[in-house]
């Protein structure tokens, strides 16, 4: 059967430049494709860098879902099954939140990893006994994770396709993350099917995309050993509780690590608190970053705007504390309860949501009534700290003290950042993918 599967275009942000949309392949859809292509003819398309078709008939369409595309998934839902072509709807938002979900908008909801429930689905549509929902049954086992299919990526379009994943889901349940859902799961995969994933995108120069590279630290202690010899540079995701490991960060060093991006989320304890991010010790923060910095390794980190104990105050004291411990990179956010998570339940049941627009559910919008700001001045706030955090003097002021990290930072902070649009209209003359090798090569100067 023809099987054409189908990711949404984003809603941008105000400071993301179509850099954002082109950064990676979507892997989920990829895998959904591992999955099924043995059997079937299977094509992916991403809205976010070409339109999407609806004048074609595959046999089925697959959606994968976040909860501010979902508006758009409905959209396309409807351009197809208009003409009778059923539509299953899947990804982190069904899966998390799929009674929220409009019970007449897809034919089935997919919930749970694809590799529990698209054979279903598959075996049923063949019957004509399609059902309205498929769930993965029971725990995913580590065995059973499917590698993407990496050699349907059509490279030109994307800064990198140099991503791989060696798990899925995090130890931790925060409240405002997806992994606080009912649905949470954690497993690492087998290192040997990493390693040929890494194989896979012909590149030495890695970016792990897990929600927690460090979530399991056996599994990671091993890993790194194994890649240690293979001289790899590589980035992960990680939470802030490694900086007390000094073997594993040593480890990390070692087999390649070039940066980390970590959740600090606010420099606040009673709003780390009131999000249950236990992990996190807000005194200790200077100690993480210094320990991370002192191995060579830069920082990518997270932060949550409009927590419960934030207030005006919050920007500028949160501005200072990144320029003072030169944090290389930072990504803002503005509070978002989630459908299906902690936080969403308890902001329901406070009667604080403000919308229920979910196309505004992007962490750019203030969609709930904050305790100690009012929403105009979260959302001026928000906008402030990254007109402020990637001004030219800041950048300057941020730049890394060991040289060896300043061509990565530069890099980054200027063109990525600072005039990404210029960047842009580059990677549209001469393709995004060069554009991505380039900066891996710019990547590998160390400069002592």
């Amino acid at each position: 059967m023809n099987v054409k599967l189908i990711q949404p275009r984003m809603i941008k942000r105000p400071m993301d430049t179509d850099l954002k949309l082109h950064m990676a392949p979507p892997l989920g859809l990829l895998t959904v494709a591992a999955v099924l292509r043995d059997s079937h003819s299977v094509t992916v398309e991403n809205e976010n860098i070409m339109p999407v078709h609806l004048d074609d008939s595959p046999d089925i369409v697959g959606l994968s879902i976040t909860v501010d595309v979902l508006p758009r998934a409905i959209e396309i839902a409807k351009a197809y099954r208009k003409r009778g072509i059923p539509v299953v709807a899947g990804g982190i938002h069904i899966t998390t939140a799929a009674d929220t979900v409009p019970e007449d908008a897809f034919d089935a909801l997919c919930i749970g990893a694809a590799e529990g429930t698209w054979p279903d689905i598959m075996r049923d549509l063949e019957r004509g006994t399609l059902k309205k929902r498929y769930r993965c049954a029971g725990r995913l086992r580590s065995e059973d994770i499917v590698s993407p299919a990496y050699d349907m990526i059509a490279a030109q379009p994307y800064l990198y396709c140099n991503v791989v994943h060696t798990s899925r889901g995090c130890p931790f349940q925060c409240d405002f993350c997806y992994n606080s859902g009912r649905e949470h799961q954690y497993v690492n995969r087998p290192i040997e099917d990493v390693l040929k994933d890494i194989r896979a995108t012909g590149q030495r120069h890695i970016l792990f995309i897990d929600d927690n590279f460090v979530g399991n630290r056996a599994w990671t202690m091993e890993f790194l050993k194994t890649i240690r010899p293979m001289k790899l540079m590589w980035n992960a995701a990680a939470s802030i509780n490694v900086a007390w490991d000094s073997e594993l960060l040593d480890l990390m060093r070692d087999s390649g690590c070039r940066s980390l991006f970590i959740g600090f989320e606010s420099i606040d304890p009673c709003s780390i608190g009131s999000v249950h991010k236990n992990q996190n010790r807000t005194s200790d923060y200077e100690r993480a970053v210094n320990e991370i910095h002192s191995r060579g390794i830069m920082i990518n980190a997270s932060f949550v705007f409009g927590l419960d104990g934030d207030t005006p105050a919050t920007f500028p004291a949160t501005l200072d504390w990144i320029v003072k411990n030169r944090i290389e990179t930072v990504t803002s956010h503005i509070l978002t309860p989630y459908p299906g998570t902690v936080l969403y339940e308890r902001m329901k049941a406070e009667n604080r949501l403000l919308t229920d627009d979910l196309s505004k559910y992007n962490t750019a919008n203030v969609v709930f009534k904050p305790k100690q700001l009012t929403p105009d001045e979260l959302y001026r706030g928000y906008l402030w700290m990254y007109k402020q955090i990637y001004s030219l003097k800041n950048i300057i002021r941020r730049r890394p003290a060991a040289r060896s990290q300043r061509a990565t930072y530069w890099l980054f902070n200027l063109l990525y950042r600072k005039y990404g649009r210029f960047t842009d209209l580059l990677c549209r003359l001469i393709t995004y993918e060069r554009i991505g090798r380039l900066a891996q090569l710019l990547a590998r100067y160390r400069k002592s």
